[in-house]
């Protein structure tokens, strides 16, 4: 059965919890710079925040591995997560400006592709989200309207990041 990360952003208060347990499982120091889920911050009228966790939705049907020039990415049979072969990765970045979502990033350590694996089945991110704004449940159980929810929310921060400009 396939999982995949279910995010709740009204859950989410922008701790960067999720980024600190991500970064030392995967780099093993706390450098939320290099972690494969990222929270987005903004502000909106009033002084209200909201706090978006960035992190690869593990799609259907990948852009990035469908653009990868040196097929560095390829998909984990155990548990369906998109997986970057640092060996093969040469650093273009095709990969992370194909992704509608910003889900890949580039290390500025090695220079090459990463992003959520979710960490071989086990995903580090959700045990430490104390406000549990991030669940590892089944592909089909995946609730519609959070998705739809995050979505909005993406718009509006979208929108909002234009109107600055």
């Amino acid at each position: 059965m396939e999982k995949v990360l279910q995010v709740d952003i009204e859950k989410c208060v922008g701790c960067h919890m999720c980024e600190v347990a991500c970064s030392l499982k995967n780099t093993g120091r706390v450098q939320p710079s290099r972690s494969r889920i990222k929270i987005i911050g903004y502000e909106k009228r009033g002084g209200y925040h909201n706090f978006i966790p960035m992190v690869c939705q593990q799609c259907t049907t990948p852009l990035c591995m469908e653009a990868c020039p040196t097929n560095a990415i390829s998909r984990d049979a155990e548990t369906g997560a998109m997986v970057v072969d640092e060996d093969a990765c040469v650093g273009c970045r095709v990969c992370n400006m194909v992704c509608p979502i910003g889900g890949v990033s580039i290390d500025p350590a090695t220079d090459v592709a990463y992003k959520c694996d979710l960490c071989g089945g086990d995903p580090e991110c959700v045990k430490y989200c104390y406000h549990e704004a991030l669940e590892y449940v089944s592909k089909d159980r995946m609730d519609v309207s959070l998705k739809r929810s995050k979505s909005e929310k993406l718009s509006e921060l979208f929108a909002l990041m234009e109107s600055l400009r």
